[in-house]
């Protein structure tokens, strides 16, 4: 029998921490902008409407904003992979969707952004 399974979404985290190469970049705070998908059962949160039974979303929001800020990475790849690691810790996601946002300078670049997915066993 297999578990059905489905999303829960947080949309637009974001996050002031020190990202980027460039030696300007790593003496400042810039922001990131965070979306995920979890993916796991939410039945058992919805038959008891209780919070210990799924990702309490505030709690996970600061462990991912923790972690980037010691984190202190230079791609936002690596945000990325941080990002979905904090989020598999808790063994009710068994896969994860991670986009980080970084608003670019670039003439005519509004941001780049990496889109990655991880599942439990893969990190």
């Amino acid at each position: 029998m297999t578990a059905n399974l489905d999303s829960l979404e947080l949309c637009g985290l974001e996050v002031a921490c020190i990202i980027g190469d460039l030696p300007e970049e790593r003496v400042r705070e810039q922001s990131l902008i965070i979306d995920l998908t979890l993916t796991l059962d939410l039945r058992p949160a919805a038959r008891s409407d209780a919070l210990c039974d799924t990702v309490d979303y505030a709690g996970l929001s600061a462990e991912i904003r923790a972690a980037l800020q010691q984190a202190n990475c230079r791609m936002i790849e690596r945000a990325a992979e941080c990002v979905a690691a904090v989020a598999l810790r808790d063994s009710r996601v068994k896969k994860v969707r991670v986009r980080v946002e970084k608003r670019e300078r670039v003439e005519g670049l509004r941001a780049a952004a990496v889109v990655i997915e991880r599942q439990e066993s893969c990190l």
